[in-house]
């Protein structure tokens, strides 16, 4: 067990958590209760009659999970420390069981030689009775004195609340189970804030399956694996982006199998459930797999045999289409989306092609202001014309060239700094008369005597310059070139060449093309019917060639492609230049 950590509990001291580095994991280990006092003497209450998000899983299931993270009874699993943070009544507990008295019988041990080998908790005194009936009779039917049977289930499983036990050191070689469903705002106010002080991932609307990755990874020893199947939401919401930024920074993704469509559970919901393996070390090789309805526990056994062979071809069999990838994505935003073999391409690119911005090429967002109703204006006599940059909206782009709109910014800004109203009285006299609503802004309040700037700052020079535009949302990647007459409003992007060689037209035709789509489309955000929302960080994302490693008959022909807005034509150059055959489905 674990002890009880009271400063964890406590809803007016603040906590302070150890880093997460693998140096600090090293310095703690696991530390058992002493059982004088009980684990949740100083919990926050809990009604057994609360939600606390159970859901049971199949067999199959956890057998498919035992294997991922080699809880193996042909290794000495009695000197091995396996953890259960939330045994329920025992799905995959049970199976650990079995296998733990198949090791101990392969290499010659009584099972009273694992009294230290699980570790399996419950908040629930009924889940916690019904695992230990369970356990002692499989221990009783494989020939176990009912009194060692008996000090076994006493010694294994315990009450507890795993987000809120102390762990000083580390020690454990897995942990493995289906954290509970439950978003933190549905649980009881005090022990809602005693997970959010015990756990710092867990932010936002988080569920709390969150804090269990969290504890289970900070639990791992060097070397140990943790195995969950939970919903997979965490890996591209924004309440997942501290996990995601943990997991990145001090673990490796060993495998990641999106079973959304799978009868994965005992009972129907919908939780659309990922198995994750990730294992305590320096990341490595990592498998990516989707299912359909159709795998079960035949197409199981062929992952599994797969996945035991290391890193090879793609696995399509019923039900699965798997790859091996040569690293994982280790980007804080959500990680990617797409089938095995579109994200196999996408690892292969990104070992053999810079980042957009690594060859000298600069991507930016268009201004925000705070109050477009005010800033943005069709009306050209509301300032000085010096005060009124043509401003491009994404509307103006929907044809691939620009049908101007005939927008303005009311530019408050010169290039040393906001500008001194009394020396534009037309744009003073503008801004007074819609003082109110600049002061209620956020950035007004921030700002006083300010108050008439804009969030952003215009960028000097950016309007003049020659740039691909790219709309923040479209059905695909859609660049389209402003000559230098227009600046961007924040529902567009721009690219220029910054201090680089790149010919715009060249670098457009590029981006046209359905190798770039695939980068934007596997790490974008996909809203309702289908459309993308851009975000420079993903536009970030996307690999080039060099403009250098272009020959020049390829660079006429992207050019030719961009102004014909022909897509077919500059993806049939850009495959041949990132030497790729085709884009899988």
């Amino acid at each position: 067990m674990f002890e009880q950590d009271n400063t964890a509990l406590s809803t007016t001291q603040p906590q302070t958590r150890t880093p997460y580095t693998r140096s600090a994991r090293n310095q703690r280990q696991l530390v058992l209760f002493n059982n004088t006092e009980s684990p949740l003497s100083h919990a926050p209450s809990h009604d057994p009659s609360d939600n606390h998000g159970e859901v049971f899983t199949r067999r199959w299931v956890v057998d498919l999970i035992l294997d991922l993270v080699g809880y193996d009874p042909h290794r000495d699993l009695a000197n091995l420390v396996a953890i259960e943070p939330a045994c329920g009544h025992g799905a995959f507990l049970i199976p650990m069981v079995e296998r733990l008295v198949q090791s101990c019988a392969l290499h010659q041990k009584p099972i009273s030689a694992a009294s230290g080998a699980i570790r399996a908790c419950d908040l629930l005194a009924a889940n916690v009775s019904a695992a230990r009936t369970a356990v002692e009779d499989l221990l009783m039917r494989n020939g176990v004195e009912p009194e060692t049977a008996d000090k076994l289930t006493h010694e294994w499983i315990f009450q507890d609340d795993f987000l809120l036990g102390k762990r000083n050191e580390i020690a454990a070689d897995f942990v493995i189970g289906n954290p509970p469903y439950i978003r933190l705002e549905d649980i009881p106010e005090a022990r809602s804030n005693a997970y959010r002080k015990a756990c710092p991932t867990m932010g936002g609307r988080a569920d709390i399956f969150i804090g269990f990755y969290e504890r289970g990874l900070e639990t791992l020893r060097d070397g140990g694996h943790l195995g969950f199947i939970c919903a997979d939401r965490w890996m591209r919401n924004a309440y997942g982006k501290a996990l995601r930024s943990l997991v990145a920074s001090d673990y490796s993704v060993e495998a990641a199998i999106t079973m959304h469509d799978v009868d994965a559970f005992e009972t129907q919901v919908s939780a659309y459930p990922a198995i994750t393996v990730i294992r305590a070390g320096t990341q490595g090789p990592a498998v990516i797999a989707d299912t359909t309805a159709d795998f079960t526990e035949a197409s199981a056994a062929d992952l599994r045999e797969w996945y035991q062979r290391g890193r090879g071809g793609a696995l399509h069999s019923t039900g699965i289409s798997a790859a091996w990838l040569s690293h994982w994505f280790t980007t804080q935003a959500g990680w990617p989306t797409g089938s095995p073999d579109r994200l196999a391409l996408v690892a292969d690119l990104e070992e053999r092609f810079p980042l957009l911005e690594e060859t000298g090429a600069k991507v930016g967002i268009g201004l925000a202001s705070g109050a477009d109703q005010i800033y943005v204006t069709k009306d050209s006599s509301v300032a000085e014309e010096e005060r009124l940059l043509p401003m491009v909206v994404r509307s103006d782009l929907s044809s691939g060239r620009i049908n101007w709109s005939e927008h303005y910014l009311v530019n408050p800004w010169s290039s040393t700094g906001l500008v001194d109203l009394d020396e534009w009285p037309r744009l003073a006299g503008y801004f007074r008369r819609h003082w109110q609503t600049l002061s209620d802004r956020n950035v007004g309040r921030r700002s006083p005597g300010r108050e008439h700037r804009t969030i952003d700052r215009v960028i000097e020079g950016l309007r003049l310059r020659r740039k691909i535009l790219l709309p923040d949302m479209s059905q695909r990647i859609w660049p389209v070139m402003d000559e230098g007459q227009y600046y961007p409003h924040h529902n567009l992007y721009w690219i220029h060449e910054g201090e680089s060689d790149w010919n715009l037209d060249v670098l457009a035709g590029l981006l046209l093309s359905d190798v770039a789509e695939l980068f934007i489309s596997t790490y974008c955000v996909r809203m309702r019917g289908g459309t993308l929302r851009f975000q420079a960080q993903y536009l970030r994302r996307i690999r080039v060639p060099r403009f250098a490693d272009i020959d020049e008959a390829a660079r006429e022909e992207l050019k030719d492609a961009f102004r014909k807005r022909d897509v077919n034509a500059a993806t049939k150059v850009a495959l041949r230049l990132y030497g790729v055959a085709e884009i899988p489905s």
